[in-house]
């Protein structure tokens, strides 16, 4: 597991934070690393809602840890793009612009357009995964686990761009991973049936690819990722500021 990946593991809900057994590494988390952790997740699930000022001293208690982490923490998320420091007052969670939404959602069609085409050509089998990920879903949806439901939305999708063997594209789609999660959740909020269409076009999508269907298989994933757009273009005036600055 790589530095980021064990933060990422870190139960954000113990006080403090309890940590994934299989990271060697989380017994050394400095104070910093837990703060920032436990910060970035909230970011990620929401908690922390867009255009939200946090205060130092809400995560200081919250973790455990003194102020100068937590700082500390705020200025790497500041750098990620996730926050923005006000001296002596806190920090903004940032929200998604409207910029980011259409840049991302473009990169994310171009990206898993040719990543199908490529499985197709290789006439490779994904049915393992790719119901693997699907079951997931079935089962954070069953839950109504928001957060859970939006990270295995998107190892559907990546299971097709790792599949191209295309080291670069895929090191692409996972960079998009904290934008994709942010907006995945805002996109849920268009209503309970969410979920169950996302499921639907997943399972539309693995079967024309099992199929063979190359035509079927991009204009369904054309259609799915056009939809979400939609949610999201809707969902930026109350919820993603329309400015193109983050």
């Amino acid at each position: 597991m790589s530095r980021r990946d064990c933060l990422n593991a870190t139960d954000i809900d113990a006080t403090p934070p309890v940590k994934d057994p299989r990271c060697a590494m989380n017994r050394f988390m400095s104070a910093a690393d837990r703060a920032y952790a436990y910060a970035r997740a909230r970011i990620l699930d929401g908690r922390f809602a867009q255009g939200r000022l946090i205060a130092e001293g809400e995560v200081s208690e919250a973790v455990g840890v003194s102020r100068t982490p937590v700082r500390e923490a705020f200025l790497r998320l500041e750098a990620e793009g996730m926050l923005q420091l006000y001296p002596k007052r806190g920090a903004l969670v940032v929200p998604i612009s409207a910029a980011d939404v259409e840049d991302v959602m473009e990169t994310r069609l171009l990206i898993e357009r040719f990543a199908i085409g490529r499985v197709l050509e290789l006439e490779l089998d994904l049915s393992g995964p790719l119901g693997e990920a699907i079951a997931a879903q079935e089962r954070h949806a069953a839950a109504a686990d928001a957060v859970a439901f939006v990270d295995a939305d998107r190892e559907f999708h990546r299971v097709f761009v790792a599949a191209t063997g295309n080291a670069i594209v895929l090191q692409t789609h996972d960079s998009l991973r904290d934008q994709q999660n942010r907006m995945g959740l805002a996109a849920l909020s268009d209503g309970a049936d969410r979920m169950a269409r996302i499921l639907d076009q997943h399972r539309a999508i693995a079967a024309a690819v099992e199929a063979g269907d190359r035509t079927g298989a991009e204009a369904l994933i054309d259609a799915h990722i056009a939809e979400t757009l939609r949610l999201l273009r809707r969902a930026s005036a109350p919820g993603l500021a329309q400015s193109s600055s983050s």
